[in-house]
């Protein structure tokens, strides 16, 4: 998304041209194989580690630190490969997305007139939102330490970036199609 807001206000001329079927289907290929690794490696990290034979998880999906957690074996290898993972997978496209906005936000300082600038920086901030959301609870999650581990905390922001943010998602940009907001509109006896 961040790429996409870069090259729709940075080179809105030459868009159809850089975001082409053969870089969606390239980047989707890219998200589907990133996210088979990173699948095999937390399983192969939960298959080498030794549980006792009743355990209960306190949370609504079975993450891999609240698994690690509950390990009688050593959980160091499995800690330094966790955190390696989610930095490698969580903070590797940080980058790139601040860099595309940094260059959004040049570009807009450079729009003349207020409505553009306005309208280029609405279009970015549902993604925006989305992106803090997103990073903030899940690097949370991943990232906190054993000491401070908090089940209740842990729960919470899980919901956060498993559920409210892909639901908010859609939300955020079927409020910006003016035929939802002509609807809604309607819906509130507003005209």
């Amino acid at each position: 998304m961040a790429y996409d807001r870069y090259v729709a206000i940075c080179h809105p001329l030459h868009y159809t041209v850089i975001i082409n079927l053969q870089l969606c289907g390239l980047l989707i290929m890219l998200c589907w194989v990133l996210s088979l690794l990173h699948a095999l490696i937390q399983n192969f990290m939960v298959l080498s580690l030794s549980f006792s034979t009743h355990l209960e998880i306190p949370h609504f999906s079975c993450e891999l630190n609240q698994v690690v957690h509950l390990a009688c074996s050593d959980t160091l290898i499995s800690d330094l490969v966790r955190y390696f993972v989610t930095v490698l997978l969580g903070g590797g496209p940080l980058p790139g997305i601040l860099y595309s906005y940094s260059k959004i936000v040049s570009s807009i300082c450079t729009i003349s007139s207020a409505q553009g600038r306005y309208k280029a920086y609405s279009n970015c901030a549902s993604h925006l939102s989305i992106v803090f959301f997103f990073y903030g609870t899940g690097l949370g999650v991943y990232l906190s330490s054993a000491s401070t581990h908090s089940p209740h905390s842990s729960a919470t922001a899980s919901v956060v970036y498993t559920v409210v943010t892909p639901m908010l998602n859609p939300f955020i940009y079927s409020l910006r199609n003016k035929d939802v907001k002509r609807a809604l509109r309607r819906l509130f006896g507003r005209k």
